[in-house]
């Protein structure tokens, strides 16, 4: 059973942490208490932002102790509210963000060592400058960090080529429930003594323990790019598109994502300076990106096949900047035309071409005067499948009387498909219902028992990732 904090133990920790690193005053906690997109709001006793690990155990150990709630957070970039402190004011919100250090980079090992704090582009910074690169990237990379990316087992746009935030950890330094330190960061590429706690972490949601550090991969910096903006008649040609590219150049193609026109015509309607990148509209798009690899032959091969309709290749970095500008976008300019319901789903690739249009047929049928908008990584089978209300002054209202039966409704059709409800966002706590009627029984019990296992108090960022019973 969890405790609110005594004034005893919320003194202990203030004298551990000295002020730098313990805070009560309201203005200070207020930025953290409600999440990125505004849907949830709790509150918290404190604010412990801890200097280094040592100080991060201390906390956990204090608050273990009592029974008190534990709710880590990084940038605060989450999507389903998994950083956000539930109301109540129980809980302890303990920020990384003061433990931003890159602590080493080795352009010998191919491995950079990041603390949780550190900002995803302070990282590709710290590896640009050793002449490496570290691959994840996404549209958050000035506000995500390292142990939130670690936690949600984040995917982004190059996950085709170089897999999830699970690939490109080696090792972590975490706090585990009790307040005892796992210090795993040596970057071993083989090591089978046993369980890897490292993988229950990843993608844990801060549920098993905090994340303190990662050691990352790194790989060879890249000479240039090529990214080119394709326009094609539909998704399965999208497909044949990437496999037939695949086949000529191989893993150089990094990013394959595709753009329905009406997300296009989204973008180019409400964010300033967007221009067309093609003469003519047409019904799909996919933005290409190849490493070291021109695709200007390719692409001509692929156009006289049929598969392309038309093509504009990148000719300067600005440019391509500006095609993945568009792309980017979308969620911006889905927000300025009005409320959607956000589903970040998987399907297996061969799948994705005809669940993207089948789906969105179905949806739209079932809610009338509802408008999909379904865009992503159509290589590794990630798409977001956001579905917007109504236009006009009673679209708020819809969300609330329809939004859950429109999301059971999406979340049925993944299920069939033998699909993912949650490909690169996490449960948190939004999802936690749609997992547990969708979700696998016995997958779930196994769950519950190595949270029980490993944080039987159950201080752990609770009522995040999975319900106790």
């Amino acid at each position: 059973m969890l405790h609110p904090p005594s004034e005893a133990l919320l003194a202990r920790i203030e004298s551990r942490l000295g002020p730098r690193g313990f805070s009560r005053a309201a203005a200070d906690l207020e930025p953290w208490l409600t999440d990125w997109r505004r849907r949830y709001r709790g509150s918290a006793a404190a604010l412990v932002s801890p200097g280094d690990v040592d100080e991060v155990a201390a906390v956990v150990a204090f608050c273990a102790e009592e029974g008190v709630a534990i709710v880590p957070q990084g940038g605060n970039s989450s999507m389903v509210g998994g950083a956000t402190p539930p109301p109540g004011g129980g809980a302890i919100l303990l920020s990384l963000r003061r433990m931003n250090r890159i602590r080493s980079v080795s352009a010998e090992d191919n491995v950079l060592v990041a603390e949780a704090g550190a900002i995803l582009a302070h990282v590709h910074e710290a590896a640009a400058a050793a002449g490496r690169r570290f691959p994840l990237t996404l549209g958050a990379r000035g506000s995500a960090t390292v142990g939130g990316l670690v936690s949600t087992n984040a995917g982004g746009t190059q996950v085709l080529r170089f897999g999830p935030m699970r690939s490109l950890v080696l090792g972590l330094e975490a706090v585990l429930a009790d307040g005892s330190r796992l210090d795993g960061l040596s970057a071993l590429r083989k090591d089978n003594r046993g369980y890897d706690l490292k993988h229950l972490l990843i993608g844990g949601e801060g549920t098993l323990g905090i994340v303190t550090a990662a050691s990352l991969r790194l790989f060879p910096a890249i000479r240039e790019r090529t990214v080119a903006w394709c326009a094609v008649s539909t998704p399965s040609d999208a497909l044949r598109l990437l496999r037939r590219l695949e086949d000529e150049i191989g893993q150089a193609v990094e990013s394959f994502e595709l753009v329905p026109r009406i997300a296009l015509d989204l973008v180019l309607e409400h964010i300033p300076g967007s221009r067309p990148p093609l003469a003519r509209p047409a019904p799909w798009h996919v933005l290409v990106e190849a490493a070291d690899r021109s695709l200007e032959a390719p692409l001509a091969e692929a156009a006289g096949a049929g598969l392309i309709l038309d093509a504009a290749i990148a000719s300067s970095e600005a440019q391509a900047e500006s095609l993945w500008r568009l792309r980017d976008s979308i969620s911006e300019a889905e927000r300025h035309s009005g409320p959607a319901l956000k589903h970040d789903i998987s399907v297996p690739v061969a799948a994705m071409p005809g669940f993207v249009e089948t789906a969105a047929a179905a949806v739209e049928r079932r809610f009338p005067a509802s408008r999909v908008i379904a865009f992503g990584h159509l290589g590794d089978g990630n798409v977001h499948f956001n579905v917007q209300a109504p236009s006009g002054p009673g679209a708020a209202d819809w969300m609330e009387a329809e939004g859950e039966a429109v999301s059971d409704f999406v979340y049925d059709l993944v299920v069939a498909e033998q699909g993912s409800i949650s490909a690169e966002h996490g449960i948190g706590q939004m999802k936690l219902g749609q997992l547990e009627r969708t979700g696998s029984p016995a997958l779930l019990e196994a769950q519950r028992r190595i949270k029980k296992a490993l944080d039987p108090r159950g201080i752990m960022n609770p009522g995040k990732l999975l319900r106790l019973t």
